[in-house]
């Protein structure tokens, strides 16, 4: 039985990778540390501890959000993507594949926040969101060539101190392209 909420204390319910799990927490608890001390759920890693490295990187309602800085409290209601979530089955994700197949991993502990991080970058440039080295910011000029420049600005807020950036970039590009292809077999 769940103990009673206090005024500094309450009972949540967190849909985590389409799963709902209620659970008491203290106000001052972070969505990082509900997932990782209360959850189980490991794969998201403590960096900083100060939204600067981004090793913690989830997605709320399809977008990122460093979870070190998020409140559990404030999860409450939204969809939370995890890197324990993006993978169907057994087969992985091709942002997880590319990664794989490219290196784009060293140590790996910054890993689960630059894929979440890649699903997030793939998902604002399909839609069109221009990133601050886009040349033209127009909607009518549609999405920006994925080009490196606009990977490495994209991804820029997840930081790799093994330095696999180079892998990295190859591996969401090779995520884009599969994405492409994958989308002009839906419209074919």
């Amino acid at each position: 039985m769940a103990p009673a909420p206090s005024p500094t204390s309450s009972v949540i319910t967190l849909t985590i990778n389409g799963e709902k799990h209620t659970l008491p927490v203290d106000h001052r608890t972070t969505l990082l540390d509900a997932l990782r001390d209360h959850l189980d759920l490991t794969g998201t890693k403590k960096g900083c501890d100060q939204g600067q490295c981004g090793a913690c990187t989830v997605l709320l309602d399809g977008r990122r959000a460093v979870s070190c800085l998020q409140l559990a409290v404030a999860a409450e209601g939204r969809e939370v993507t995890t890197i324990e979530g993006v993978a169907d089955g057994d087969r992985l994700h091709p942002v997880q594949q590319a990664f794989l197949d490219l290196d784009g991993y060293q140590c790996g502990y910054c890993t689960p926040g630059q894929i979440c991080s890649a699903l997030a970058v793939l998902e604002e440039h399909a839609e069109g969101w221009p990133s601050a080295v886009t040349t033209d910011v127009r909607p009518e000029a549609g999405p920006a060539p994925l080009t490196p420049e606009e990977i490495r600005e994209r991804m820029s807020g997840n930081l790799c101190r093994c330095g696999a950036y180079v892998s990295i970039v190859q591996a969401v590009a090779r995520a884009a392209e599969a994405r492409t292809d994958r989308n002009e077999e839906v419209v074919a």
